[in-house]
């Protein structure tokens, strides 16, 4: 295998997708969080089925997956990717709802990208959906969580 950098600079400093033909395809895991801050009345209406536009929850969850499997069409110079598997989890507590978006693939690059996409559509449609009740909503603290795979090996963030 040659020891190319993976740049996102061609030999003339122009803008091209990474070449990742050398590069193994392994199992590759990543986990992304974001957090919706909103006012308690806004979570309740969430968790008890009440928003008028409806299943929030529900329709959050789908955003994101489908974020997920269409990340390359969305990111400038991301790989299409074979994701094996999605899934999106929303846990009310408190004034907020925590999003984690967990991305698996046997491919030549990360999903790092796919699982951060996720969350961050995720969020979106929360906010969409309950912008009528709350336009004073915040998403905050989208991030990396674990990523494993791959030439970089394993991250966990502190």
């Amino acid at each position: 295998m040659s020891e190319q950098p993976l740049t996102h600079l061609d030999s003339s400093g122009h803008a091209r997708m990474v070449d990742v033909s050398d590069k193994d395809e392994t199992f590759r895991k990543a986990v992304a969080v974001a957090d919706v801050h909103m006012h308690p009345s806004t979570l309740e209406l969430i968790v008890s089925g009440s928003m008028p536009k409806g299943d929030v929850l529900a329709t959050a969850r789908i955003a994101g997956i489908m974020a997920a499997k269409k990340t390359a069409d969305i990111i400038p110079l991301c790989h299409p990717l074979r994701l094996t598997s999605v899934a999106v989890d929303l846990v009310a507590s408190d004034d907020k709802i925590e999003i984690t978006a967990t991305v698996t693939t046997k491919d030549a690059t990360g999903v790092e990208m796919e699982a951060l996409t996720a969350v961050s559509a995720a969020a979106l449609t929360l906010y969409d959906m309950c912008k009528a009740v709350d336009r004073g909503m915040r998403i905050n603290n989208t991030r990396l969580r674990h990523k494993s795979g791959g030439r970089s090996g394993e991250y966990n963030a502190t």
